[in-house]
């Protein structure tokens, strides 16, 4: 516990977050108030992550190159006016319950203005295939930034994870909260129900454990493999080779095609693993050799 509180205090600066719009972009995600139990402020969420760099393909009319338009049609009357669409809810074969945008805002519940703090916990006590997306929780307006602050630093001195309820894109969902700089980061968690079973996933996996000679050298080629998580040193690789393509395709040049795969099928798992940790050998001494100065 001690050692967790240091590392949310190295993460908190004991000052008010500023107020202007200028370091956050686009619209929040949710706007309403943080309360813990008689203590509350104004609060926006925004996104945490963004997917702009992504590339995207749209569906075109070889014949035209034109765009091609999805438009909503009835398999009856033909196309159908969106504004015209209402939702419905299937309950047995081609039979629904219909549902207006008035009767779904008639649903309020309190955590559709509001994130109620109603616990705190450890941080390891949250399976990680319950956590998933972040978002940054500023404070919204210049009223109740004091409440904000008071949250963030009592969750960094606690070390705790506060978890709370927030109604999001028409979903009720439990989000965990942790401080981080001069801020909080707000996760959404997911429902007990959208967890699948790992025990039956893994169910056919035949019980037994590995050799202690191959476990040992699989357990030093993953010594010399260890370091710090360090994102930046990811680079998607097949979305730069889309954008190679892409450029080739301007330019009217051919296409690069790709090596051939490698059949990785093991048939001698003990020579593998040797063979493994001489390479990883091999290429850690090359790596911390000392290369010689060029003369200048």
């Amino acid at each position: 516990m001690a050692a967790r509180k240091k590392a949310h205090a190295r993460n908190v600066h004991h000052e008010a977050p500023a107020h202007t719009g200028g370091a956050r972009r686009g619209r929040p995600t949710w706007q309403g108030h943080l309360r813990l139990s008689l203590v509350s402020c104004p609060v926006a969420l925004y996104g945490a992550t963004t997917r702009t760099s992504d590339i995207s393909f749209h569906l075109l009319n070889p014949e035209t190159n034109n765009r091609i338009r999805m438009i909503p049609t009835d398999p009856d009357t033909g196309p159908v006016e969106r504004k015209d669409l209402v939702k419905g809810y299937e309950i047995a074969k081609n039979h629904y319950v219909i549902v207006t945008n008035e009767e779904l805002q008639s649903v309020r519940l309190e955590t559709t203005r509001t994130i109620d703090i109603e616990r705190f916990v450890d941080a390891d006590a949250i399976d990680r295939l319950y956590w998933n997306d972040p978002y940054f929780l500023l404070p919204d307006g210049k009223t109740g930034t004091e409440a904000y602050v008071v949250i963030r630093d009592a969750l960094a001195e606690t070390g705790r994870v506060a978890i709370g309820r927030v109604v999001m894109h028409t979903r009720e969902r439990m989000v965990a909260l942790e401080p981080r700089d001069k801020g909080i980061v707000a996760y959404t968690l997911r429902a007990e129900n959208e967890v699948l079973s790992a025990k039956n996933a893994f169910a056919d996996i035949p019980a037994g454990h590995a050799g202690r000679e191959m476990l040992q050298i699989a357990e030093k080629i993953i010594e010399q493999k260890k370091g710090a998580f360090d994102p930046s040193l990811f680079e998607d690789r097949y979305e730069k080779a889309l954008r190679e393509l892409i450029r080739r395709k301007e330019k009217g040049q051919k296409p690069v095609e790709a090596e051939p795969v490698e059949d990785t099928n093991v048939i001698d798992l003990m020579e593998a693993l040797k063979r493994s940790l001489r390479h990883k050998t091999r290429a850690a001494n090359t790596n911390t050799r000392p290369r010689k100065r060029a003369h200048r």
